[in-house]
């Protein structure tokens, strides 16, 4: 049985999923990446699954979130909101210094696990997914840097700018299309991989869901002003459950789809640094209860084969 590991984008809240794979991996004495074929991670999600590519513990990750994520999204709040305005609310630099601190010059190509990594094209529309070469037909992905696919998928709009890669392609989070990539990760399984709907398990980590909450406008034809603050939260909820629903539609059984979101209040925001000890907690938490139920699915033996790329 093949493993896919599937995370989603949520900024800060991926010391969420982060602490949850460390917990795990202080169980099972070994990186977690081991136990995976193929790891589909967008935004913060991206970061990690890059991070486990480029042979990255999840503790090691985890402290990227703990020392990074403060100076990341940093400042006076007044003056972001300020910022946001105008121009997106944070400037994009420390987080390409933090990338460039932990990848180096590390090039996608270098990664030990199979990836796929989600951003979307400003100037066609088109979906911008960068993947490792595990198909002979992915021939140029593999060279560009882990800190541009990283810096691509994780431009999320008002957050940080647009991300110009270094062909000249404006890109933005992935998250706009695939918060939840667990869809994503489906489908490369079964149409680009080719693995039997029946030979493959996921499992999929979110970065904890905010109950969807729209006030009045579930019973008032409200305006553009009233939606424009709530219409995000609507796209994301919705994008999640629809993602979930078409990845057990595609697999043989259903069983074989394993989904951790925990609930979490209005004051985890996407970049609320303060609650980061219990951003980590809720992960600890939440892996010391699933783990008795996953262990048997997908942490009894290491993953299925030791990927090769077709391009190097």
């Amino acid at each position: 049985m093949r493993r896919i590991l599937s995370i989603d984008g949520g900024g800060i809240r991926g010391a969420l999923p982060a602490s949850f794979l460390a917990t795990l991996e202080d169980s099972l004495g070994r990186s977690v990446a081991d136990y995976f074929d193929l790891i589909v991670g967008t935004s913060t999600g991206g970061i990690i699954a890059l991070g486990l590519g480029a042979g990255l513990t999840a503790n090691e990750i985890l402290s990227f979130y703990e020392s990074h994520g403060p100076r990341i999204f940093a400042g006076n709040r007044f003056l972001r909101v300020l910022r946001q305005i105008g121009i997106s609310k944070y400037d994009p630099a420390p987080l390409q210094s933090a990338l460039t601190e932990v990848f180096h010059d590390k090039k996608l190509g270098d990664s030990k696990k199979r990836l796929v990594i989600p951003s979307l094209n400003l100037d066609t529309g088109e979906v911008h997914v960068w993947k490792t070469s595990h198909h002979p037909r992915l021939e140029r992905d593999y060279k560009s840097t882990m800190v541009e696919v990283a810096m691509a998928t994780a431009a999320a709009p008002t957050y940080f700018p647009t991300y110009r890669s270094a062909a000249g392609v404006p890109l933005i989070d992935g998250g706009m299309w695939a918060n939840n990539p667990i869809a994503v990760a489906v489908v490369e399984a079964i149409g680009i991989l080719n693995w039997p709907r029946d030979s493959f398990c996921v499992l999929s980590l979110g970065c904890g869901t905010t109950p969807l909450d729209v006030g009045l406008g579930r019973v008032w034809g409200l305006g553009s002003m009233y939606w424009a603050v709530k219409i995000a939260g609507v796209f994301m909820t919705a994008q999640e459950k629809s993602a979930l629903g078409m990845a057990q539609h595609l697999v043989s059984d259903r069983n074989n789809i394993v989904r951790i979101c925990p609930s979490v209040s209005a004051r985890f925001g996407l970049d609320e640094i303060s609650e980061l000890k219990s951003l980590k907690g809720l992960g600890n938490s939440e892996a010391r209860k699933a783990l008795p139920t996953i262990r048997p699915l997908f942490f009894e033996t290491k993953a299925a084969d030791d990927f090769t790329p077709f391009h190097t």
